[in-house]
């Protein structure tokens, strides 16, 4: 077969360009001068220069190629809803099937499953990496077998061959989608903040569950509330965060029976809670050295708003200084501890002894304020050890520990007990320390003693009261580290973390159970100031139970872990605790619309004219199409005849032999010569 004229030059181009510019040059002289036989030359030296290019005819021999079908199968989560698995596997035996009854063709599968960044169905990438991979010359068509649910199809490439759409799902596939609009990243502690919602109803919802949800909103592991809501509209609920760090909020609805899934029920939202202001009430019972080295550290945090009095002269004093000369502020007690008591957040008695100024009444209202989640820090002082001490008040029933009556005037170093090694409020405050020159000699009744003193006699004591908590330090010294005192020592760390601890600071509970979810696995610890820890019992969003054993971590720590499964929330309970853990997944876009939904590859398949077919409605035959036609109809769908070919052996035969153009240009020259020299 003859396929073409094909030039095979027998010198460079740039000589044949030479050669091409002296035949014009001689041809021009010859028509200046006039001479007969210009035409004749211009015939002889056009000749050469053919001779020279080489034309030649092209024969080319080859065996023919099958055409392509490029099947691309949807392999992700989505596609593991409802009997899509059995429609797709079905789809791919159909197409193999018609694809070898066509003949002369070659079906080419591709597979696509999750995007590892969980960015859902990357398809259309998958597509563009297979064509790399394929002459584009031989694809005839290409079907894809998925429910629609493509995250990447925005950008779309230019297809060689029509493209047809196998749709998996029913027609009667229905789902409720539970959807968190907005939710912020903060809130401040006992204000409301807003999360807008929304509860999606999606296909042919059922008209007896139409309009209307009940929405359980459970933060943290307190119990759910329950609420109806409308479906299908923006809901902006008030949320109300109970403490700091993260609160873990779940939104969920309960799953009907008929809709495609109820892993898209539920959705969490993980908020920070900060505190607005600290606000401190500051009680000293007489001016001291450490009263300023208190004040001043409390000053120091912009974030504390500081309520400080200090008793100069007890109402019962009598020096014979009349009242309207007196320049003193009288402490505004029943504003303070009975009106206003519960707007602070932390009540410090620093060497405050009884002297009168707080009657029964409000040392009652204390203890209350505790029991009902305040906080209080006592600092004592050699008061403590008096008959006026706050022990002898309704104090007593919150305090941690029983003054002796020995006030203990040697010197020593502050040190961390056992239990303070693991206690969070004192685990790493670490270094060397200067000594304390006073103690108060105390016996625990409650808590634990997490600093000792003189002799290892307890010095800071810590207890849970209630819903509140108590601070206990058995001296007035601690200001002689703010001064460098023998190298001082971290009091502002230390005041710190009292201030968080007993505002309830999740990083500082010396009792807490807590999850971390990271790739496959969830991470379960436990900070105990106990020995040891009780395993775990984890439930998975499907229902499955496992009780998980945990090992010790470090000093009051423990760890275990569990490999994570579905997405959703992970439920860890020791018997005491529970709390919830929020596990992502690669697969949780997957289920945001689980109605199969062909919207998103409309683009792709109309570059070529294809179509859309739906399963659960019968398979389509294939029919041979011309390009640019229409590639899809009832019952068919349309691929283009490739034609191509496997070139086994190319032959170039000369248009002419070599003496054939030799003789032409001699006749033509001599013939040039003959009719010059007869005029």
């Amino acid at each position: 077969m003859i396929d073409g004229l094909v030039f095979d030059p027998l010198i460079d181009m740039p000589v044949v360009g030479i050669g091409v510019v002296l035949v014009c040059l001689a041809v021009a002289c010859a028509m200046y001068w006039r001479l007969a036989g210009w035409p004749m030359r211009l015939g002889a030296l056009m000749i050469a220069v053919l001779a020279v290019l080489n034309p030649s005819l092209e024969h080319r021999d080859g065996v023919p190629l099958n055409d392509i079908i490029v099947a691309v199968v949807d392999q992700s989560t989505s596609q593991t809803l409802g009997n899509r698995t059995a429609q797709t596997a079905a789809a791919l035996e159909h197409l193999q099937q018609v694809t070898a009854s066509r003949g002369a063709t070659d079906l080419h599968v591709v597979r696509i499953g999750d995007a590892p960044d969980g960015g859902g169905t990357a398809l259309v990438d998958g597509l563009v990496d297979a064509l790399v991979d394929l002459p584009k010359d031989r694809i005839a068509g290409i079907v894809v077998i998925s429910d629609g649910q493509v995250h990447d199809a925005k950008t779309l490439p230019d297809l060689p061959a029509p493209a047809q759409l196998f749709l998996t799902g029913e027609i009667s596939d229905w789902d409720r989608h539970l959807e968190i609009i907005s939710a912020p990243k903060f809130g401040v502690i006992d204000e409301e903040i807003e999360v807008i919602l929304r509860i999606n109803d999606i296909g042919a919802v059922p008209r007896d569950t139409q309009g209307t949800a009940i929405l359980s909103v459970t933060v943290g592991d307190a119990d759910p509330l329950r609420i109806p809501v409308p479906t299908d509209q923006e809901l902006t609920l008030p949320v109300r965060l109970t403490h700091g760090g993260t609160n873990t909020i779940e939104f969920s609805v309960d799953a009907i029976a008929g809709e495609i899934t109820g892993l898209n029920n539920s959705a969490v939202a993980e908020i920070n809670g900060v505190r607005d202001r600290l606000r401190v009430l500051l009680v000293s019972g007489q001016p001291h050295a450490g009263q300023r080295t208190w004040r001043n550290l409390l000053k120091a945090d912009s974030n504390v708003d500081l309520v400080h009095f200090t008793i100069l002269r007890p109402a019962g004093k009598n020096d014979f200084v009349p009242r309207d000369e007196l320049s003193l502020i009288a402490i505004p007690t029943n504003d303070l501890f009975n009106r206003r008591i519960n707007d602070f957040d932390l009540i410090i008695f620093d060497r405050y002894k009884r002297r009168g100024i707080l009657p029964r009444i409000y040392l009652e209202n204390v203890v209350n304020y505790v029991r009902d989640g305040g906080a209080v820090l006592v600092a004592a002082g050699p008061d403590f050890a008096s008959a006026d001490s706050l022990y002898y008040s309704p104090l007593a029933d919150i305090l941690p520990a029983e003054p002796t009556g020995e006030v203990i005037e040697n010197g020593y170093l502050p040190a961390l007990s056992e239990i303070g090694e693991r206690h969070p409020v004192t685990q790493t405050l670490t270094g060397e320390w200067g000594r304390w020159m006073r103690q108060i000699a105390l016996t625990p009744t409650a808590g634990e003693t997490v600093m000792t003193g003189d002799n290892g006699r307890p010095l800071l004591q810590l207890a849970r009261v209630g819903e509140g908590r108590v601070a206990l330090l058995g001296s007035d010294h601690a200001w002689l580290w703010t001064r460098g005192f023998e190298g001082g020592g971290p009091q502002a760390e230390l005041l710190r973390r009292l201030a968080h601890w007993m505002m309830k600071e999740p990083e500082l509970d010396e009792d807490k159970l807590w999850g971390e979810a990271q790739d496959d696995a969830i991470f379960i610890w436990r900070r105990s100031l106990a020995d040891t820890a009780d395993d775990v019992t984890v439930t998975a969003p499907d229902g499955t139970v496992v009780d998980v054993p945990l090992t010790r971590a470090g000093n009051g720590l423990f760890r275990g872990t569990v490999t994570r499964g579905a997405a959703g929330l992970y439920r860890l309970s020791d018997g005491g605790q529970s709390v919830v853990v929020a596990a992502g997944s690669d697969a949780a876009i997957e289920y945001e619309r689980a109605i199969a939904d062909e919207t998103s590859l409309l683009p792709m398949l109309a570059q070529h004219r294809g179509g859309v077919f739906r399963i659960d409605d019968g398979l389509p035959r294939v029919r041979d199409v011309r390009a640019g036609r229409v590639a899809t109809g009832r019952g068919w769908f349309g691929v283009w005849p490739r034609d191509a070919e496997q070139i086994t052996r190319v032959t170039l035969t000369p248009i002419a032999p070599v003496w054939v153009y030799l003789l032409l240009i001699a006749g033509l020259m001599i013939g040039a010569w003959l009719r010059e020299a007869r005029r």
